[in-house]
């Protein structure tokens, strides 16, 4: 997978923080609009995923249906890393992950 990541031609363009919406325009034209909270339950860092089992960690219950995306960093050339209003902070999101969850693709 992390092969499949670095090699992804796959390029964000922009990336807007809209309340509780997030959207990300691609170099190819696309926009793909997500809740934070989708995303953020999605997150697969060691906080909320169990590295060896892959078994989830966090109880999606327990993330704010208000939350919010506070601010982004890019990391490298393939993800991004939110800055999120529960305080979560280390997950990183692979270009290539964000972009197969956007359900219009499949439309």
């Amino acid at each position: 997978m992390l092969e499949s990541i670095l090699n992804s031609s796959i390029k964000l363009k922009n990336v807007g923080l809209y309340g509780n919406k997030i959207l990300l325009q691609w170099d190819d034209g696309h926009e793909s609009t997500f809740s934070a909270r989708e995303i953020r339950v999605s997150c697969q860092c060691a906080q909320c995923v169990e590295e060896w089992s892959k078994r989830q960690l966090l109880d999606p219950a327990s993330v704010p249906h208000d939350l919010t995306a506070e601010d982004y960093l890019t990391v490298g050339r393939y993800g991004i890393q939110f800055l999120w209003s529960d305080g979560h902070h280390t997950g990183i999101f692979p270009f290539s992950v964000l972009r197969e969850m956007d359900d219009s693709l499949y439309d």
